[in-house]
C-alpha cells in the first residue's frame, strides 16, 4: 500500500530542512577552498607562469558557478518548506512547479544526498510522468539560472582574463606585466596655499603684522609700531570682567549674610584673623587701649579727689 500524502509531506519537511542547512554548509566550504585558490592564482602570476594559472582559474570559475547554483536550489528548498501545505494536493500546484521540477532536474547533478532524497519522495508524490517531464524540460518549467549553471561549456576567453585581472589586482601583483614607465610616476606634492588665500602659520604671521601706513617712511612706520605697542586700550574695549560679586542683603532669615562664591564660602585667612584678634586683645602693648584706664581705676582717683 503505498504511503498516504501527508505521510510523503511530513518526510519531504524533514528533508528539507536537512538540505538547507547541507547546502549551506558547503557553500562556506566552497568559499574557502576559493579563497586558497585564488592566493595559489596571485603567485603564479606573480612568478610568471601564466599558462598554468590559465588552466587553473577555470575551477575556480566552476566553483563560483556551483556555489551560486547552491545559492538557487536553497531558495527553492526554502519556499516548498513555507509552502508546505500545499504540497498535499494530488497535483503540483502551480506557484511550486518551478521549483519542484528545478529541484527534481538538479538533484542528480549534484553532490548533496538531501536534495536527492527530496527529489525522490517528490517523485513518489506527483508520479514518473512529472518526474520525465521535469528532466526533459518539456515545458519549460525549470529555471533558466539552473539550466546555465549546470550547462559543461567552457567559459569564454574574456571571462577568464577578467577572473585573472580581478586575482592580480586584489593580492597586488602586476598583471599583465607592464613597465615601470607605463605605471607612471607617483604624483608631486603640489601647495594650493598661496598670497591670497594664506592658511596655518602664514595666517598667523599676516594677523599679528601691522597694517602699512600709507605715504609714511621706514622711519615714521617704526614709530607707529611702537606708539602703537605704549598704547592702552580703553576700559570699555573687549568683554567685561570675568567675575563680579555682589554681596547679598540683609533679611529677616540672613542676618549676616555671607558672599560666597560657586558654592563655597568666603572665610577670612589666617593672616587676617590674627589681626583682627591682636586689635581686640587689651593686653597687646603699644595698643590704644594703653592709655585709657578700665572703670575701677576711675573710681578709685574719684574717691581720692573727694578726700581731699
Amino acid at each position: 500500500m503505498p504511503p498516504s500524502s501527508p505521510a510523503i509531506v511530513a518526510k519531504v519537511k524533514v528533508q528539507l530542512k536537512l538540505a538547507i542547512a547541507r547546502l549551506r554548509m558547503v557553500q562556506k566550504r566552497d568559499e574557502a577552498l576559493a579563497k586558497n585558490q585564488r592566493r595559489v592564482m596571485a603567485q603564479l602570476l606573480d612568478v610568471g607562469k601564466e599558462d598554468s594559472a590559465r588552466i587553473r582559474v577555470e575551477n575556480i570559475i566552476r566553483s563560483d558557478i556551483t556555489t551560486e547554483l547552491h545559492e538557487i536550489l536553497e531558495l527553492y528548498c526554502e519556499l516548498l518548506l513555507a509552502r508546505a501545505g500545499l504540497l498535499e494536493a494530488p497535483t503540483c500546484d502551480a506557484g511550486l512547479e518551478e521549483a519542484v521540477k528545478s529541484i527534481i532536474y538538479a538533484a542528480p547533478k549534484t553532490e548533496i544526498k538531501e536534495l536527492q532524497t527530496v527529489r525522490t519522495l517528490l517523485a513518489e508524490k506527483f508520479g514518473k510522468e512529472f518526474v520525465i517531464s521535469a528532466m526533459e524540460n518539456s515545458d519549460g518549467k525549470v529555471s533558466e539560472k539552473v539550466l546555465k549553471k549546470l550547462s559543461v561549456t567552457p567559459p569564454r576567453e574574456e571571462l577568464v582574463v577578467g577572473y585573472l585581472e580581478e586575482i592580480a589586482k586584489a593580492y597586488g601583483v602586476n598583471w599583465p606585466r607592464r613597465k615601470k614607465e607605463d605605471l607612471g610616476a607617483a604624483p608631486e606634492f603640489v601647495d594650493d596655499d598661496d598670497d591670497e588665500n594664506p592658511s596655518g602659520g602664514q595666517a598667523q604671521k599676516n594677523v599679528e603684522a601691522p597694517l602699512p601706513v600709507e605715504g609714511a617712511g621706514v622711519d615714521d612706520e617704526v614709530e607707529a609700531r611702537a606708539e602703537l605697542s605704549k598704547a592702552t586700550p580703553p576700559r570699555s574695549f573687549g568683554p567685561g570682567l570675568p567675575l563680579q560679586v555682589n554681596p547679598p542683603s540683609p533679611s529677616t532669615d540672613n542676618i549676616h549674610p555671607k558672599v560666597t562664591l560657586n558654592s563655597m564660602e568666603l572665610k577670612p585667612n589666617k593672616r587676617m584673623v590674627n589681626a583682627t584678634v591682636v586689635k581686640k586683645t587689651p593686653e597687646a602693648k603699644g595698643g590704644i587701649a594703653d592709655g585709657i584706664p578700665d572703670v575701677d581705676e576711675l573710681a578709685k582717683r574719684f574717691a581720692a579727689l573727694t578726700k581731699r
